[in-house]
């Protein structure tokens, strides 16, 4: 069966992007288009990763995060943020809520698909 991961981006183009990639890989992808829209998205089905943008509308990718962790279904949910931010700050903010991996956009297929391997859960 495949492993599904939720994307979650407030630019359709770049989910689109990630989506072809991920589905060329054999994988099963979710859209959120920011956290809030996401969070309604995760409701008890198997999520065996996430990625996800840091500034977004309504939820921002790191309050996301926070969100996530709290859920009993996702608190071990790996996360990578995919993200144009590439200030240490904003990484160990990302880290301390909780994701796993950071991807600085633009990304390369290879390396987002080289993270997601290391990361999805079995």
């Amino acid at each position: 069966m495949a492993k599904t991961i939720m994307i979650v981006d407030d630019s359709s183009s770049v989910r689109q992007v990630i989506g072809i990639t991920l589905r060329g890989a054999g994988y099963e992808v979710l859209e959120g288009c920011d956290g809030k829209d996401a969070l309604t998205k995760l409701d008890g089905r198997k999520v065996h990763l996430i990625i996800s943008d840091v500034n977004m509308p309504n939820m921002d990718g790191i309050s996301f995060v926070k969100q996530v962790k709290q859920l009993a279904n996702y608190k071990f949910t790996p996360v990578i943020m995919l993200t144009t931010e590439s200030a240490e700050e904003k990484k160990r903010e990302g880290q301390a809520a909780g994701a796993k991996a950071w991807v600085v956009k633009p990304f390369k297929p290879d390396v987002l698909l080289n993270a997601v391997q290391k990361l999805i859960l079995p």
